[in-house]
Parts: structure tokens; sequence; C-alpha cells
């Protein structure tokens, strides 16, 4: 089911084009300096959000941990998170609500996948049993990919151990053989395969050929006492996405200005969402609730911001 998408013109057309600056309502954005959580910087860049007539601060932050905890102590309005968190927060009792999508997998141009040494005799999910594997984060989408994959496919997940790598170590890790797989995303993933590493497979395939793993997000609080700047944060990012995933070769220069990230032409580009689909973060919860992330499944609705 899609939120937005027939009316979503009326809501970009009702933002006004021209306000004075000194005017301007500020919205205070929280994000991960990587392709994933550009879209702020792109829409800044491009003057999407004072045509929408608000200013933006964006601040970077290292992690998704810090984003929410500066979400939820107030510090910034909206963050940039993924729905594996969001759901880990909705389960704990915080009232995080998502109002926009950020970044989507889908199979036909996956930006992760799991990766062995190119001499390594792993060749399936049974291969991987009693073997180490290495992701970003522990009970985080990096993981959830793999186990899903391997649960799959023959593999005994059971014996399966997961350590925790940034992307940056694990081609080495692998050439080393110090852990047997890893879960690599972009731009570390173009990186590795020029690295003595190959593909093993796009095991984010398991969970679905589609879905939303990024997302904006803000207190349902913030959301209720904003719903102004909430409905133009929206449009605004309907409009960056379609920009983006339309403008590689443009927002490439601007990520790379506002982030220092590589991107070379062979990297494979985040694809954005440019309207809330139900079905697309169903999928996550559901699969965070099959391999033990919470405790057990809850409809998407439920972190959905009023009115999305």
């Amino acid at each position: 089911m899609k939120i937005l998408g027939p009316f979503l013109a009326l809501l970009i057309a009702a933002v006004p084009l021209t306000v004075a600056a000194d005017d301007l309502p500020t919205i205070r954005i929280g994000t991960t300096p990587i392709d994933a959580g550009a879209e702020p910087y792109y829409a800044q860049a491009m003057g999407f959000f004072k045509a929408a007539g608000i200013n933006v601060e964006i601040q970077a932050m290292a992690n998704g941990s810090v984003l929410a905890s500066a979400v939820a102590g107030g510090a910034i309005d909206i963050g940039q998170s993924n729905v594996v968190s969001i759901s880990s927060a909705h389960e704990r009792g915080i009232p995080f609500v998502i109002v926009a999508p950020a970044s989507l997998y889908t199979s036909k141009q996956p930006q992760s996948a799991l990766m062995v040494a190119a001499g390594s005799p792993i060749r399936s999910a049974k291969d991987l049993n009693g073997k180490t594997i290495a992701v970003n984060g522990l009970k985080t989408i990096s993981q959830l990919g793999p186990e899903a994959w391997i649960d799959q496919n023959g593999g005994t997940l059971s014996t399966v151990k997961f350590i925790e790598l940034p992307f940056s170590a694990m081609t080495d890790a692998l050439n080393a053989g110090r852990v047997d797989a890893a879960l690599i995303s972009e731009p570390e993933l173009t990186d590795s395969r020029a690295h003595g590493v190959r593909l093993l497979d796009n095991v984010y395939d398991a969970i679905g050929s589609d879905f939303l793993i990024g997302s904006w997000f803000t207190t349902s609080a913030w959301a209720k006492a904003h719903p102004d700047l909430v409905r133009k944060y929206v449009a605004v990012m309907a409009q960056t996405a379609r920009w983006a995933n339309t403008h590689h070769a443009e927002s490439a220069k601007i990520l790379q200005a506002e982030t220092q990230t590589t991107v070379t032409p062979t990297t494979m580009r985040v694809i954005f969402g440019e309207t809330l689909n139900l079905d697309q973060i169903q999928r996550l919860i559901d699969a965070c609730a099959k391999y033990g992330v919470i405790k057990e499944r809850f409809p998407a609705s439920d972190i959905i911001a009023s009115g999305r």
C-alpha cells in the first residue's frame, strides 16, 4: 500500500516558492555522512529547502545510536536511521515515528552483498556452517541479511558466528583469513572487488526483492507539534529522491564535497524511496521478529507518523 503517491504533487505545489530567509522556520537535521544519508545535502545544494520555505541545519553524526539519542533528547528534530533500529526502539517504548523514506534496497541495484576471499572454498550457505561472518553491527540489517539467506538456503544458522567490524576493515580481514565471509556495503563493496574479494550472493534478496532500509524519523510529539514542517520536509525529500535517483553524476559531486566519500563511475549508488510503502517496511519488521532482533511482529503502521 503506497502512502502519499496520488497527492504528492499537491503537497509540493502547496509549498511557497519564495519566502524571506530571515522569516523561514528551521529544521535541525541529523544524518550519517554517506550516500544513504545524503538527501539533505542534495536538497540544500539544489535549493529545494529554501524553495519549500524552510531553513535547515544539517549535522553529520557517526552512527544511528548517536542520531537516536539526539532525536530523543531534542538536540535535533529529524534524523536518518534504518528501519531495524526504529523497530527496536519501538519495542522498547521509545516514541520514534517515520515521516519519510530514505534508502531503498532493490535486487535490481544492490548496494550490499555477502563477500568471500577470491580463493575461498565457500560457495553455498551450507559451506558457512561453523564459520565466522563479519557485519558492521550485531543485530542490525547487515546481520539480518546473511541470517535470512543462510536459513533459506540450507545452512545451519545456529553454528554461524557473527562479529562486528567496520566496512573499511572487512576486505583485509577476508584476505587475511580472520573471517570467512563479510557483508560489505558501498562504497567499500566496489573497492573490495578490486582487492581479491568475490561475491558469494546478494543476501538481502532473502528478505525481499525490495524493502525500505533507511528512513527519516522524529518523535511522535515533535511530529504532532509541527505538522506543517513535517509536510514540507516530506515534500522536499520526495522531490530530492526523484532528483537523486536520476542525477547520479551531479549528486556524486555534492556527496564527495560534503562527506569526503569517494564515488567512482563503477560505484553502485543508493536508490531512495519516493513514497512510503507499508509493505516495504513490513518485510524488514517481519525479518527482525523472525531472527530475534525484536520479540514479536507488529504492524508497520505503528511506526508511521500520524497523517502519513
